[in-house]
């Protein structure tokens, strides 16, 4: 997927009118002056159904730069959608501002009139830097908003499904690389232990499994070795992935920002296997050919942390936890399918997980 994030103006524009990376059906742009609300809303493709993705709030260094994220996240929930096997299409919103200054409950409700302006071809959730209760704000004025909390008919805190749905595709990993779908005795590594690191930890540890953390928050590290003085702490996330002081790890799970897979970090990593919550963990294209070159297996982070999504699509028909942990339970499956169509077609993981999406999109447009 190209990263268009920083690009000028008109080569946003480009993207989005001629690339084959792009081919975006449709780009909002929101502005409510009273509110000071400044918004853009990225629909890109409809063809499996309504799109649904989250809400992005954060201080863009410029709105060419949030028009770009808006393109790039939007065309990422295309391809999650399609692989987690829901109905619905890629999209996504992201707000321009620091949420910790303007954010207010005015703004909240002006977008809210926004989404529902588009008459349900948008379905918005949470992201960086919106919560559960600014769902419940914007669905005051959207009946197309998930990630509601359970007081206002919604699912709350999708970390634990996100989570299960990881577990699932490290469980997946194991099958195929040692012929075992167990992590019990496999040396574990988790970068970021916030919500769904936190979540993980406790999956692997029933497992059986040996697990490593780190992460930048001390507060969060304790929390997690307060409870399970068993797990060990890596000083920082290069010294976790170089086995500095821990040990060679058997997995890697980028579980905080983005780019966890980069120049820098794919050479010196000693894990096998590479099956994190973090999105866009791939820093450029090109690098699942270096992991794969590595012999390093990589499950696709936007098949592997479908949890959520699968969570807040079924706010929409009523949420039935037990009937999204048995979807999200699919994902193993998923991941095992994957890694037998890269293994065919002779490409990596990341590559047949795009094709496979590709075909369903494709599939779903010539049926309409």
């Amino acid at each position: 997927m190209t990263d268009v994030t920083g690009a000028p103006a008109e080569d946003v524009l480009h993207t989005l009118f001629h690339s084959e990376q792009g081919g975006h059906e449709q780009v909002v742009l929101c502005q409510d002056r009273a509110s000071g609300l400044k918004a853009v809303i990225a629909l890109h493709n409809t063809a499996l159904g309504p799109a649904l993705g989250g809400t992005r709030f954060y201080p863009y260094a410029s709105e060419a730069e949030a028009v770009a994220d808006a393109l790039n996240l939007a065309r990422g929930m295309s391809y999650k959608n399609a692989m987690a096997g829901l109905d619905h299409g890629g999209g996504k919103a992201v707000i321009i501002g620091d949420p910790d200054l303007i954010k207010s409950e005015e703004l909240l409700l002006a977008y809210g009139r926004f989404v529902a302006s588009l008459g349900g071809r948008y379905v918005t959730a949470c992201d960086v830097g919106t919560y559960v209760a600014d769902m419940d704000v914007v669905a005051r004025e959207c009946r197309w908003t998930t990630g509601r909390s359970p007081e206002n008919g919604g699912a709350g805190d999708s970390s634990v499904l996100t989570a299960f749905g990881v577990f699932q595709g490290m469980r997946a990993s194991a099958q195929h690389l040692w012929g075992d779908p167990t992590l019990r005795g496999r040396r574990v590594g988790i970068a970021g232990v916030g919500k769904v690191g936190r979540h993980l930890v406790e999956h692997l540890l029933e497992d059986g499994a040996e697990v490593v953390i780190t992460d930048v928050r001390a507060e969060s590290v304790r929390g997690i070795t307060d409870r399970h003085p068993e797990v060990s702490v890596a000083a920082d996330t290069d010294a976790l992935i170089r086995g500095a002081g821990v040990g060679d790890l058997d997995i890697y799970a980028p579980c905080a920002l983005g780019g966890a897979l980069n120049d820098d970090s794919v050479p010196v990593l000693t894990a096998k296997v590479v099956c994190g919550a973090a999105n866009n963990q791939l820093a450029h294209p090109g690098v699942e050919k270096d992991l794969a070159d590595r012999g390093i297996l990589y499950a696709p982070d936007y098949v592997v942390n479908a949890g959520g999504v699968i969570q807040v699509a079924d706010e929409l028909h009523g949420f039935d936890f037990d009937r999204c942990k048995a979807k999200a339970a699919k994902i193993f499956d998923t991941t095992i399918s994957i890694f037998a169509r890269a293994k065919a077609d002779g490409i990596p993981p990341a590559a047949a997980a795009d094709r496979i999406a590709e075909q369903r999109m494709a599939e779903a447009r010539g049926r309409a």
